[in-house]
């Protein structure tokens, strides 16, 4: 039923497209002109406005005959860079980048999985119950899209989120939430070799705060990371003002906060220390999600497993995708793996096999649906 050529074709077409964050809008007009074609009206929503993009999340809904609640397809247009100008090369089995850029599988793959599979139910007349498919913006770096869609227009039970890597049959169904934290450190500057006594050195109030700290894994469900550190104007000035940008993950609420805290006591306790003082922010940038194997998701998931031959591998996962905020908005949602390798990297690369097995997951999935 799937036809792989046609998906290898279409995939190589779609990576080609430039479509960076808040840059996504040749890819939006690409996908609305694809389901068109097959006779769909897609619609395209505001969601650029509120996030200062060039385009919207792609929305349609495709009604079924049978009488099962609807199910949700989720996968995201937007790339990471480096990204313009992409040259996807082909060996084998084997789509890759030319190692200049991404490839954009992630999250190309997604798409390309869904629209193959609308156009197989279509064309051997399978029966399903009622998809909503969703394409949104500015997924990556915080779910922008996700979260500005309006969700008065999605009345979906379960969520099929199509953007995650490993073997297919791979199905994150625990994710953690994220705080995202701005720091400013605030010293003194003096001129460094005249007098430096009278300066207040802001980067070693960040170094003192930082080398105290518990960074990295910190335990199974929370992790912490300091990404950013930006300061200083020349070396004979002491730096006065140090700001860094940092995070902090955990699948568990109560583990978040704590950590959270710990990282703001050390700036705290470092700017006291050495006579400076910190301006610390810290914002929720999603929730965790935690489907239990209770759920009725689950069910669908193994009989759909089964009756497409893949191994299912229910797992947690240290990322965030727009899964987090469908569940968070009360869809019963997962995310399922298109076979991505190396995702964000100038290596990365997907093997066609892999994404029409995921394909025949994903019908098997729409068709036990119950």
């Amino acid at each position: 039923m799937v036809n792989k050529e046609r998906m290898a074709k279409e995939f190589m077409e779609l990576v080609r497209i430039d479509s960076l964050t808040f840059n996504e809008r040749k890819m939006a007009d690409k996908l609305k002109a694809l389901l068109e074609s097959y006779g769909y009206s897609p619609w395209e929503d505001d969601a650029g406005c509120k996030v200062r993009g060039n385009a919207g999340n792609i929305i349609c809904t495709i009604k079924g005959e049978k009488d099962v609640p609807a199910v949700l397809l989720m996968a995201h247009m937007d790339t990471v860079s480096p990204g313009t100008n992409k040259n996807p090369v082909m060996e084998g089995d084997i789509i890759k980048t030319d190692g200049n850029t991404v490839l954009g599988a992630d999250d190309a793959a997604g798409i390309e999985c869904i629209l193959e599979a609308v156009r197989v139910l279509k064309e051997d007349g399978i029966k399903h119950g009622d998809i909503q498919i969703v394409f949104t913006i500015a997924e990556e770096g915080g779910l922008n899209g996700a979260k500005a869609l309006d969700y008065s227009k999605i009345y979906a039970r379960y969520g099929i989120v199509l953007d995650e890597g490993g073997p297919i049959g791979r199905v994150a169904v625990s994710a953690p939430s994220q705080n995202k934290i701005d720091i400013v450190v605030k010293g003194k500057a003096a001129h460094a070799g005249v007098e430096p006594e009278k300066g207040i050195s802001a980067i070693q109030i960040a170094a003192e705060a930082i080398s105290g700290m518990k960074l990295g894994r910190i335990d199974p469900e929370t992790t912490a990371n300091i990404g950013v550190i930006s300061g200083g104007y020349a070396t004979n000035i002491v730096c006065d003002r140090v700001e860094l940008k940092a995070e902090c993950r955990s699948r568990d609420k109560a583990k978040l906060e704590a950590q959270t805290a710990h990282m703001k006591e050390c700036f705290e306790q470092a700017a006291s220390k050495l006579g400076g003082s910190v301006e610390f922010k810290s914002e929720l940038m999603y929730p965790a999600f935690n489907i239990s194997a209770e759920d009725e998701i689950i069910s669908i998931l193994k009989d759909a497993a089964e009756e497409a031959g893949v191994e299912l591998k229910l797992d947690a996962t240290g990322g965030g995708s727009d899964t987090n905020i469908l569940n968070g908005k009360g869809i019963q949602s997962v995310n399922i793996s298109v076979g991505m390798e190396k995702a964000h990297s100038v290596e990365e690369q997907i093997r066609v096999d892999d994404m029409v097995k995921a394909v025949r997951f994903l019908l098997a999935i729409i068709s036990n649906i119950r």
